[in-house]
């Protein structure tokens, strides 16, 4: 997918993968935070998850780290009156070094996968403090069949089922908290907002552009047909 028009269609959209403040509200009641915590939102996009961490720990305060300068900036804008948030261009594969490291907990939805399962685990694991925990969520397999198709989607990635996450979850050094896939409501939240961006940029765009919105939007439709098949889990794990 051509990278400059990806984020043409991705430009002001609410979040940058699917989930729900459920889900949120669902890991941080797990992680057991103490008070005046610190949260990391690795990867965190637009922010679309960050008004979601602040109401399930309302003592807490949130850095949220995004490689991407137009996702910062529109994080930045959306939280600018809020003192207990900070948004920040950062590399998240250098987190342990951050000067607000270690973390009470990180949360990392759907894009632990960019660092493979593996190394990304690693990679939280260090920059979180003794007893820290982790929520991230992870391409999964919902059958021991999968098709074609459903492998596919995941564009080559290593995507495993459930027990396989959970075994190297462990190997990694975490003891595992809680499960549960991210719902449907997830996936439509992420995809509506951006069906309904593509929609005004079809008049006018060139074949480039026409080419990525075609590619954004078949990809939404191949979700819904697979969704039986694969989707993220959310995985809640303590160092």
């Amino acid at each position: 997918m051509d990278r400059e028009n990806f984020f043409v269609v991705h430009r002001d959209l609410p979040r940058e993968g699917p989930g729900t403040p459920q889900e949120v509200g669902w890991a941080v009641r797990l992680a057991g935070l103490p008070e005046a915590a610190v949260i990391c939102d690795a990867c965190c996009g637009p922010g679309g998850d960050i008004a979601d961490l602040l109401s399930a720990a309302p003592t807490a305060t949130v850095l949220g780290v995004e490689k991407h300068a137009g996702f910062v900036e529109a994080a930045q804008a959306r939280y600018a009156d809020m003192p207990r948030v900070q948004v920040e261009e950062g590399d998240v594969s250098v987190l342990d070094r951050h000067a607000t490291a270690p973390f009470d907990m990180i949360w990392c939805a759907g894009a632990l996968y960019l660092f493979g399962l593996q190394d990304g685990l690693a990679l939280m694991r260090r920059a979180l403090k003794p007893g820290g925990v982790l929520a991230f969520s992870e391409p999964c397999f919902f059958t021991d069949t999968p098709s074609e198709a459903a492998r596919a989607f995941w564009d080559g990635y290593d995507t495993r089922q459930d027990a396989e996450i959970r075994a190297a979850v462990a190997d990694a050094g975490f003891r595992l908290l809680g499960q549960r896939k991210v719902a449907d409501a997830g996936w439509e939240a992420y995809y509506q907002p951006m069906e309904a961006r593509i929609a005004a940029l079809r008049p006018g765009a060139d074949a480039a552009l026409s080419a990525t919105l075609d590619e954004c939007a078949k990809e939404a439709q191949d979700w819904r047909a697979l969704r039986e098949e694969t989707g993220y889990s959310l995985y809640v794990a303590r160092a």
